[in-house]
């Protein structure tokens, strides 16, 4: 009896045991599947940092205007009886362009200039006469008044038809004819645009904290979209002493050379000025800073202390704090937390946490130039 029930208690010892031992069994296995399936690798894309040379500038927007330029106009009315220019031609300055009809106005001319002459000879013969005591000062100070008079009014109408001939106030080249032979032109209106297109200005903004980066005489570069592989180079001519009370910004002027006459007045300009020497920073693309406001980060790759299926240790991701810099196009110089050679992330950072098993795939790639240029797709 005894010996049955030491056989029947080791029998339920091992029969529990068993059991416990597989409970114990597949709750390892069960943890090292959960543990193996909540960590699979995100897949991104990762770049090695490097060092390149940043030379320290200001850019700015602008936009061109001629040293001079005026829409030229008559100040008085008339009808247009010639006109002795083109559309597109560069001219001298005094050159005459146009002139209204002025016949009437030659004909009172030629009338005025005559009484003129007639009050000049009677001064004259009284002039005489009143040293031979034959006419008075009375009558010698009223023949000066009318000689004046009669001047007067020859200078008046000469100044007349000289206001309906249109002369170039200075060199330069013209824009398109607005009026034709024979309209009527009232006074103000438009006939052609003058503009002296060598040299010429390029005005732009800079914030008040940068006019002590800048000096007359300092180069300055300038892009056109309409040239987009030709820089134009200039010099700054003419800092204004104010600074706008609305923007905090100062209007700096730059003179360029335009000897083919490429850069037109109203044209948009980019500007830019370098402003010291070349620095050497640790550069990445924009898109592997994560911004946030408690600090910005990057996930740096390093290798984790679990290995892979090849044996090689697995890539996991470590977030660090980094302090940036300046930033040219797609690139951010980075001044503190990576340095030159490490491997950052540069896209799919979303997916990861500090420890996420990665893996790279570089197929696609973020852009990263220095001058990116828009595509149209």
């Amino acid at each position: 009896m005894t010996k049955r029930m030491v056989i029947m208690l080791a029998a339920v010892v091992v029969v529990f045991g068993l059991i416990f031992g597989f409970q114990i069994f597949k709750g390892i296995m069960i943890k090292k599947f959960i543990s193996a399936a909540s960590n699979p690798p995100q897949t991104i894309s990762a770049i090695k940092a490097s060092s390149s040379e940043w030379q320290p500038n200001i850019e700015a927007v602008g936009t061109l205007r001629a040293v001079r330029g005026a829409d030229l106009s008559l100040e008085v009315s008339g009808v247009v009886e010639s006109i002795s220019f083109n559309s597109g031609d560069d001219v001298e300055a005094g050159a005459p362009l146009l002139k209204l009809r002025n016949a009437d106005d030659v004909a009172r001319l030629h009338s005025l200039e005559a009484v003129a002459d007639l009050s000049k000879i009677t001064y004259e013969r009284d002039e005489k006469q009143f040293k031979l005591q034959a006419v008075s000062q009375a009558t010698l100070d009223t023949d000066a008044a009318n000689l004046k008079n009669a001047q007067a009014q020859v200078a008046q109408q000469q100044a007349i038809i000289d206001k309906k001939l249109l002369r170039a106030p200075f060199a330069g080249h013209l824009g398109i004819r607005a009026v034709d032979l024979g309209q009527y032109l009232g006074p103000g209106t438009a006939i052609v645009t003058l503009q002296a297109l060598d040299p010429i200005y390029a005005d732009f903004f800079v914030p008040q904290q940068s006019v002590d980066q800048l000096r007359l005489g300092q180069p300055v570069t300038v892009k056109i979209d309409a040239f987009k592989d030709v820089a134009f180079h200039g010099e700054i001519s003419a800092i204004n002493p104010k600074v706008d009370t609305g923007s905090r910004n100062v209007q700096i002027r730059a003179t360029l050379k335009n000897p083919k006459h490429r850069l037109l007045p109203g044209m948009y300009a980019t500007v830019d000025i370098a402003t010291g020497a070349p620095k050497n920073y640790v550069t990445l693309p924009q898109t592997a800073i994560t911004y946030n406001p408690y600090g910005d980060t990057v996930y740096i790759v390093i290798d984790g202390k679990d290995k892979n299926a090849d044996g090689k240790p697995q890539r996991v991701a470590r977030q660090t704090f980094v302090t940036v810099g300046p930033t040219r196009g797609d690139q951010v110089a980075v001044l503190k937390g990576v340095e030159d050679g490490d491997m950052v992330v540069t896209a799919g950072q979303i997916k990861l946490h500090n420890g996420s098993v990665i893996m790279i795939d570089n197929s696609v790639v973020p852009t990263a130039d220095a001058a990116p240029v828009p595509i149209d797709r």
